[in-house]
């Protein structure tokens, strides 16, 4: 069955706006500052939306700008972001950022953003696209699994699906993809036992590889 992309996404924006949004674009709508969407993306890889969320709000309430990362110890970020993912990591990663980051600017290609610490393709993408508001493909473990799954793309990687994407994935949709696809992979589309019952796309997916297990 071919897959109506623009059908889907039409269906799929109007369905999850009854859920919370992932706590990146939270972090957006509050904030609006890159410097703290670039930290909240850091924070959130590995890790689920309450504990970013909350480890988030920790840290800003210490850190209000990107120089003030210095005036901690990565010990002392630690205590702030645990138990997030990985979290001795990314505080050794938060406290080389302001070095890292010329004159206090942010970058908003993916290119610059990628040579910064604790930065992957992954995080550059979506610090792009929702601190900047420019054209990227964020690809998680949602995206690739739900755009393989829908049949949309045949891709082994995220890195491969992003490349598919790139291609063939209209580019009014880059934006807002991923949290739209996150948002229906956490509540719905489910890596494993799948609401397929009660999905609203239901009928337009080609269900590959689904497993209720």
């Amino acid at each position: 069955m071919k897959v109506d992309m623009d059908k889907i996404y039409k269906i799929l924006r109007k369905h999850v706006v009854k859920y919370n949004l992932p706590v990146v674009d939270m972090i957006e709508m509050k904030a609006q500052d890159p410097f703290k969407i670039l930290v909240t993306t850091i924070l959130s890889a590995r890790t689920n939306d309450k504990a970013t969320r909350q480890a988030s709000e920790r840290l800003f309430s210490k850190v209000k700008k990107i120089n003030d990362l210095e005036k901690l110890s990565a010990k002392e970020i630690e205590k702030l972001i645990y138990p997030v993912g990985f979290y001795r990591n990314k505080a050794r990663h938060l406290k080389r950022l302001p070095k890292a980051v010329k004159f206090g600017r942010i970058p908003d290609t993916i290119e610059e953003l990628m040579k910064l610490p604790g930065v992957g393709r992954k995080t550059a993408n979506l610090v792009v696209a929702i601190a900047f508001k420019k054209p990227a493909v964020c690809v998680d473990t949602h995206v690739h699994r739900i755009m393989n799954r829908i049949g949309y793309v045949k891709t082994k990687t995220p890195f491969e699906t992003e490349m598919s994407l790139r291609r063939k994935l209209p580019k009014k949709y880059w934006l807002t993809i991923n949290s739209i696809l996150v948002t229906h992979g956490q509540n719905t589309c489910r890596p494993i036992s799948p609401k397929c019952s009660k999905c609203p796309i239901e009928k337009y997916c080609n269900k590959v590889g689904v497993n209720w297990g």
